[in-house]
């Protein structure tokens, strides 16, 4: 079990060191001159120059990749050199020395995703961890809604197999499966928000926490939640349905199925005590990759409703160009949805010893 868990950890570190090796070299290839974004159009050639010094932009690719892995590494060198582009300055980087070596010192640190070009001084982890738990509490909601009524929906249709019932629910999910969010994102928010908002007393757009009309502290606001959160849970849903569904029905040919009817069992004891658990496994998977590819595809969802997410977020800076938030934000996602792949392992042998 320790020597999986090891092997799951270097292949997790490898992973992760090759989608940030896709991620710079990706957006280091785009065109257009950093240092140039960050100060406008204004600038002086020695104003240039020394935008680049600072971040790192004059020197070549290759170093500044170095650079990019050592700003990410939590266990990290930099020089003592204070004009060095590596020196540890405390405007940029949040650690503890460990020990000295060579011209320099090796430290342990906060990750550093660098600073926005359009928001100058502004860290971009301090950006993330100001949206990323928006876009949780969405995308955990949004599971939530998925899980509660896919799963019961899925037991009722796998009971009531090839009746009017079954269909209606199947009919129902094809519908979800195939909605696109951006579009139900709209038609949610113009039918609910707009047309019945006398009825409904919900939103078109907002986030969960708001400033009050005159300026006060922020105010709680669980119904700005609903919409989106429906929004995006519709599709999770609709296959959540299906699985449960197809799932249940291939657990209940199983013998011990049989046997436990045998032994006059009702239904609800055979499902909760004998078939529900077995049928979990695919619909772990499922919403696992779910879960996690929420985090991205809640950009549309979180753009319409105007929800202040990590989503929001890296399409205001598509606009502006702004690479680093854009950079630091997919990595947070995909390191992200490794974490989770590695918890739906352990879920699995916890559901199933004999995984």
């Amino acid at each position: 079990m320790v020597k999986k868990a090891l092997q799951k950890t270097v292949y997790a570190l490898f992973t992760i060191l090759g989608v940030v090796t896709v991620i710079f070299f990706l957006f280091s290839v785009l065109p257009g001159d950093p240092a140039q974004m960050m100060l406008g159009q204004n600038e002086t050639k020695e104003q240039l120059q020394r935008q680049k010094e600072k971040y790192g932009f004059d020197k070549s690719i290759g170093q500044q990749y170095l650079y990019y892995i050592n700003d990410l590494s939590p266990i990290s060198w930099h020089s003592s050199d204070e004009s060095d582009f590596t020196h540890f300055g405390e405007d940029k980087y949040t650690g503890t020395q460990l020990f000295s070596f060579f011209n320099g010192a090796i430290y342990l640190k906060t990750p550093y995703l660098r600073t926005s070009f359009q928001r100058q001084d502004q860290k971009v982890l301090d950006i993330i961890k100001q949206t990323l738990p928006n876009t949780a509490i969405l995308a955990v909601s949004s599971i939530l809604i998925a899980l509660f009524i896919g799963i019961i929906l899925g037991i009722v249709s796998a009971l009531q197999k090839d009746t009017w019932i079954d269909k209606s629910i199947q009919v129902l999910s094809t519908f979800g499966m195939s909605l696109p969010s951006f579009f139900s994102a709209i038609l949610a928010a113009w039918l609910f928000g707009y047309v019945l908002k006398a009825y409904t007393g919900l939103n078109m757009t907002g986030n969960l926490y708001e400033l009050g009309d005159f300026g006060e502290r922020q105010v709680f606001h669980f119904e700005n939640l609903i919409l989106p959160a429906f929004v995006l849970g519709i599709r999770p849903l609709a296959v959540v349905i299906q699985l449960m569904r197809s799932s249940l029905l291939e657990v209940f040919q199983q013998d011990y199925i049989r046997t436990a009817r045998a032994k006059g069992l009702n239904s609800y004891s055979v499902i909760m005590n004998h078939s529900l658990k077995n049928a979990l496994n695919p619909v772990v998977t499922a919403i696992s990759g779910w879960f996690a590819s929420m985090l991205a595809g809640a950009v549309f969802v979180e753009y319409i409703f105007g929800w202040n997410g990590i989503g929001k977020e890296i399409v205001d800076a598509l606009n502006t160009l702004d690479l680093p938030i854009i950079m630091g934000s997919v990595l947070t996602i995909s390191i992200i949805f490794i974490l989770i792949n590695i918890l739906v392992d352990i879920i699995y042998k916890l559901l199933d010893p004999r995984i």
